[in-house]
C-alpha cells in the first residue's frame, strides 16, 4: 500500500479518534490550522478546474472535510467545557475578533452563519438539485447524439466509449453533489447548535463548578465559544464557496480566473461608462471626488488599455483556421488520409436529407444503430460504423450503399409516399407509381397517404420510406457480411473469445491455424448466411480437426456440422417440417467424380453439358417451390455439399445447400422434389 493511501486511511482513523479521545489543546491548534489549509486548498482547486469532472472526488471530499470539522468541534467543545481552554488558535480568534467586546464577536459569528447557511449553502443546494435532474434527463439525448456521430463516422468506437463513460460519470457526479450539499447544510446547522451548547453550558460550569462570577464566566466562555465558532465556520465557508463554484461551473477551456477576466472585460467601452458613472457619483453627492475619482479613473484607464490591445476578431480567426486547413491539405500526410476507404458508406441525394436530419424528424441514424445491434445478434459479427453523407452527384431521391468503396446497392425513395407490396392479387383501385421493392425485388407501388388505408384493407403490405431503406441496408450488409470480416476484425473476435475461453483459443491459434485461416473459415460460414455468434463451438471444432488438416473448406464443413442445431433451427419455423429438394444418387455420383484434387485444394471440374443439365433441374425444382410459396433448400450428402455449393453459387446464391449431417436427427425433413438428369 502506498504512503498516500495509508495517509488517507490514517486521517479517517484520526477523525474517529477525535470523537472519542480527548486531545491536548496544542494538538487541537495544529489540527485547526490544517483544517483551514485544506479548506483553502479545496477552494483554489475548484477555482482552477476547467470542468466539474476534473474534481470528481469532491462529493466524497466534502463528507470527509465535514466529518473532520465536526470532530474538531466535538474535541474543542470537550476541551472548553472540561478545561476552560481550547488551544492558542481558538483563544486568539476569540479575543482578536471580539476586540474585548463579546457581543461584537457573537454578531460577527452570526453573520458568518447567515452568509453560509442562507446565501451560499442554500443556493448551492438548489443548483445541485437542478443540475442532477437536468443531467439525468439529458442522458438519453446525449447517448443518441453519440450514436449518431458514431454512425456518421465523425467519431471512432473508442471516442464514443469515452464520451459515454463521461456522460455516466457526469450523472453520478451531479447526483452525488446533490447529496453532498446536504452535508454542508447540516454542518451549518450543527455549528449553530454547538455554539449555543458551548455558551450555555460554559457559563453554567464556570459558575457552579469553578465558582466564577456570572460576568467573568460569561466573558471567558463567550470568548472561547466565539473563537471556536469562527475557526470552524471559516473553513466551512470556504468549502461552501467551493461547492457553489463546482456546481455552477460550466465546462470551458480555461479556469474560473481566466474566464472571469476574459468575459467580464470583453467589452472595454463598458469600463468607460462604469468609470464615468463612479466619477459623477462623487461630483453629485457628498461622497466627494477624493474617493470616486481614483477608482473611476482607474476603470477608464483599464478600458483604454484593453481597447488598445489588438484582439483577433472572428473573421481573422476564421482566416487563421482556413490557413491551417490549407496547410494541412498541402502536407504529405493529408494525401495518405485520402487513401482510406470506409467499410460501409450510405450516400443519398439532397431530396433525402430529411431521412437523416433529426431536426426534420429523420430517424435514419437511430435505425442504423438498431441494424448494427440486430446483425451483431444474428450474425455474430460487429458491423463497422456506417458513414452517412449526402452526394449531389446522385438524383434527389436516389441513394446507394457502398461496401469497401464498391457500390453494392442502389434505390430510389419518395418521402411523401408509402411503398405498397401486393399480396399476389392486384387491385386496380389501388393507384400508384409502379416500382420494384429494393430488398427482395418484389413488384410494388408508391402510393399516397390517402391511399394507404385502402391498400391495407386489400391486404397490401404498406411500408414507410425509412423502413424501406433500413430493410434494404440490412439485407445488403447481411448478404455481404463475409466481405466485412478481415483479419483485424477476426483478431478482435478471437480476443473476445479468449477472455472467456483462453485455453480453447490457445489450441487453435496461432498454431495450428493462423488468424488468416480462421478468418477464411468464418468468412465461408458468413457467405452462406450461417451465424458465427457461437464462436466457442466453432473453435472447439477447429481445435479438434485443425491438427489433421489445414484445408479451410474442409474445416468449414466440420464447423457447419458442429452447428447442426443452429442450422436446423434456422430453417425450421415453429416446429414445421423442413421441405427440401434432394439430389438423386446419379447426380451425387457425377459431382463426386468431377472433384479434382490438387496441392492447392480440391475443386469441381465437370463436363459443361452435365453441369448445365444439373442447374436446369435445380432451377425447375426451385421454380415449383416458389409457386408453392416455399423457401427452396437443396439437401445432399456431406461428401459433395461444398462442391454442389460451388456449382450453384453463381446462379443461385440465395439457395441454401445443406448436408444430412447439418440437420439434427430429430428434425422432420420432407422431400418435395428430386434433382435428376437424363
Amino acid at each position: 500500500m502506498q504512503v498516500r493511501d495509508l495517509s488517507v486511511l490514517m486521517s479517517v482513523i484520526l477523525i474517529v479518534a477525535m470523537l472519542i479521545i480527548p486531545f491536548p489543546p496544542w494538538l487541537l491548534s495544529v489540527l485547526i490550522i490544517i483544517n483551514i489549509a485544506l479548506a483553502l486548498m479545496v477552494l483554489l482547486t475548484a477555482m482552477n478546474m476547467k470542468e466539474a469532472l476534473e474534481f470528481s472526488i469532491f462529493p466524497s471530499l466534502i463528507l470527509l472535510m465535514t466529518l473532520f470539522r465536526l470532530g474538531l468541534n466535538v474535541s474543542t467543545t470537550r476541551s472548553i467545557l472540561s478545561e476552560g481552554e481550547a488551544g492558542k488558535v481558538v483563544e486568539t480568534f476569540g479575543s482578536f475578533v471580539t476586540g474585548g467586546n463579546v457581543i461584537v464577536g457573537l454578531v460577527v459569528f452570526l453573520i458568518l452563519i447567515i452568509i453560509q447557511f442562507i446565501v451560499i449553502t442554500k443556493g448551492s443546494e438548489r443548483v445541485s438539485e437542478v443540475a442532477a435532474r437536468f443531467t439525468l434527463d439529458a442522458m438519453p439525448g446525449k447517448q443518441m447524439s453519440i450514436d449518431a456521430d458514431l454512425n456518421a463516422g465523425m467519431i471512432s468506437e473508442h471516442e464514443a466509449r469515452e464520451r459515454r463513460e463521461k456522460i455516466s460519470r457526469e450523472s453520478d457526479f451531479y447526483g452525488s453533489m446533490d447529496g453532498a450539499s446536504k452535508f454542508v447544510k447540516g454542518d451549518a446547522i450543527a455549528g449553530i447548535i454547538i455554539t449555543l451548547i458551548n455558551l450555555l453550558f460554559g457559563v453554567v460550569i464556570g459558575m457552579m463548578q469553578l465558582g466564577l462570577p456570572f460576568a467573568e464566566a460569561a466573558m471567558k466562555y463567550s470568548t472561547l465559544t466565539v473563537g471556536d465558532g469562527i475557526v470552524s465556520q471559516i473553513p466551512a465557508l470556504l468549502i461552501s464557496t467551493a461547492t457553489g463554484i463546482v456546481v455552477t461551473r460550466a465546462a470551458s477551456d480555461g479556469n474560473i480566473g481566466k474566464d472571469i477576466t476574459s468575459q467580464l472585460f470583453a467589452y472595454p467601452k463598458m469600463l468607460y461608462v462604469t468609470g464615468g458613472t463612479i466619477i459623477l457619483l462623487g461630483l453629485l453627492t457628498p461622497i466627494g471626488l477624493v474617493l470616486t475619482l481614483p477608482i473611476g479613473g482607474l476603470m477608464i484607464f483599464g478600458g483604454y488599455t484593453i481597447a488598445k490591445t489588438p484582439q483577433p476578431d472572428k473573421e481573422q480567426l476564421l482566416e487563421m483556421e482556413e490557413e491551417v486547413e490549407t496547410d494541412e491539405m498541402k502536407s504529405p500526410e493529408s494525401v495518405v488520409n485520402l487513401l482510406n476507404v470506409d467499410p460501409i458508406e450510405f450516400e443519398f441525394g439532397y431530396g433525402l436529407i430529411p431521412l437523416a436530419d433529426t431536426n426534420q424528424g429523420g430517424d435514419l441514424l437511430d435505425r442504423i444503430v438498431m441494424i448494427r445491434r440486430q446483425l451483431a445478434i444474428e450474425l455474430g459479427l460487429v458491423i463497422p460504423v456506417v458513414r452517412i453523407r449526402d452526394n449531389i452527384q446522385l438524383q434527389p431521391n436516389e441513394y446507394r450503399l457502398k461496401i469497401k468503396g464498391n457500390e453494392m446497392a442502389r434505390g430510389e425513395l419518395l418521402l411523401d409516399h408509402y411503398l405498397a407490396m401486393s399480396p399476389g392479387i392486384e387491385d386496380d383501385s389501388i393507384e400508384g407509381i409502379d416500382t420494384i421493392e429494393p430488398s427482395f425485388g418484389l413488384p410494388a407501388k408508391w402510393i399516397t397517404d390517402e391511399m394507404k388505408e385502402q391498400a391495407e384493407i386489400f391486404g397490401y403490405t404498406v411500408v414507410d420510406p425509412p423502413s424501406v431503406v433500413s430493410t434494404h441496408i440490412t439485407e445488403v450488409i447481411k448478404s455481404n457480411a463475409h466481405e466485412l470480416l478481415g483479419r483485424q476484425e477476426t483478431k478482435q473476435l478471437i480476443d473476445h473469445v479468449k477472455e472467456s475461453y483462453p485455453i480453447l483459443v490457445e489450441e487453435v491459434t496461432p498454431n495450428p491455424l493462423s488468424v488468416g485461416e480462421v478468418q477464411k473459415v468464418l468468412a465461408k460460414l458468413l457467405r452462406e448466411n450461417v451465424s458465427i455468434r457461437n464462436l466457442p463451438v466453432i473453435f472447439e471444432t477447429l481445435a479438434d480437426f485443425a491438427k489433421s488438416t489445414s484445408d479451410t473448406d474442409l474445416l468449414t464443413e466440420y464447423a457447419r456440422q458442429a452447428l447442426a442445431r443452429q442450422i436446423t433451427n434456422q430453417f425450421s419455423h415453429q416446429g414445421d417440417s423442413i421441405k427440401v429438394v434432394t439430389l438423386s444418387g446419379k447426380v451425387e455420383k457425377l459431382v463426386a467424380e468431377g472433384v479434382q484434387q490438387t496441392e492447392h485444394g480440391n475443386y469441381l471440374s465437370m463436363d459443361p453439358d452435365v453441369s448445365q443439365n444439373i442447374l436446369e433441374s435445380i432451377a425447375s425444382q426451385v421454380e415449383q417451390l416458389s409457386l408453392m410459396e416455399q423457401t427452396p433448400i437443396v439437401l445432399c450428402s456431406p461428401a459433395v455439399r461444398m462442391y454442389v455449393r460451388q456449382l450453384t453459387e453463381r446462379y443461385f446464391p440465395q439457395i441454401p445447400i445443406l448436408s444430412y449431417n447439418e440437420l439434427e436427427a430429430n428434425a422432420e425433413v420432407q422431400s418435395v422434389g428430386v434433382v435428376n438428369i437424363d
